[in-house]
């Protein structure tokens, strides 16, 4: 099986970024959240980078950015609507992070001579 540089890229954003949203959601918690909570706050930024990756490289500019918030409002979505719409700030985050997903996995992945 052979598993695009893209892919990678994107899963490894994506696992980091869960982190930030994990850091970020305790403080925002007062560090109250459960580890359940917290796991699939992070497991859900893994998914978006594993959709991310899964595209092929974006032609333009603009359809990254559109591309990469989208996607990150899509999935984001389905973590906000599963705690009961309860936290807006990291539903919203997830438009940023989808972009500097897309973004990342295409830097890294496009070459240039």
């Amino acid at each position: 099986m052979n598993i695009s540089k893209r892919l990678i890229i994107s899963l490894i954003m994506g696992a980091l970024l869960g982190i930030v949203c994990i850091v970020g959601a305790q403080v925002r918690s007062g560090f109250s959240q459960t580890p359940t909570y917290l796991f699939a706050f992070w497991f859900n930024r893994v998914l978006m980078g594993l959709v991310i990756g899964l595209f092929s490289k974006p032609r333009t500019h603009v359809t990254m950015i559109w591309r990469g918030g989208l996607t990150g409002l899509f999935v984001s979505f389905a973590f906000y609507s599963a705690t009961g719409f309860a936290d807006i700030v990291g539903f919203l985050v997830g438009v940023i992070y989808g972009i500097i997903i897309e973004w990342v996995a295409h830097r890294f992945t496009t070459h240039t001579a």
